[in-house]
């Protein structure tokens, strides 16, 4: 699956954590752990936790202190191991580039129709190719 590359950071054998709602809000809420967990009770995936995975999502919502969260998400060893989105908005970009975290978009096809929750993946941002190395159950 090929999207735009962003960032040149490989993630390999990732598990893809995928949004069924197409959106996730960060909130500035503390402790810092709290944000490894998707905590909003009407989001689809409420209750799961994304470190050491790729996050997969359709967009991105939030504002200026995503780049700082992001940042600090992964310097705690809280943040996912990739974000691909089929729609980033720049605020996502800048963050993902303060924070290390490879970040691939605009997919040729729907990145969270494609890839399902336990999907193993292999993410080369710096080709923008996502290669799916083994399907879940």
């Amino acid at each position: 699956m090929m999207g735009l590359a962003k960032l040149s950071s490989n993630a390999s054998g990732a598990r893809p954590f995928s949004d069924m709602a197409r959106s996730i809000q960060a909130v500035a809420t503390p402790p810092l752990a709290a944000f490894s967990t998707s905590s909003r009770p009407s989001h689809a995936l409420y209750g799961e936790r994304y470190v050491g995975r790729v996050l997969v999502l359709n967009t991105a919502k939030g504002g200026v202190a995503t780049a700082w969260m992001l940042r600090a998400m992964s310097e705690s060893g809280l943040a996912p191991l990739a974000l691909l989105l089929n729609f980033a908005n720049p605020i996502m970009a800048q963050g993902a580039a303060f924070a290390g975290l490879p970040l691939i978009d605009r997919f040729e096809a729907d990145i969270t129709a494609v890839l399902h929750n336990g999907d193993e993946v292999e993410v080369d941002p710096a080709s923008g190719c996502v290669t799916v190395l083994r399907r879940s159950a």
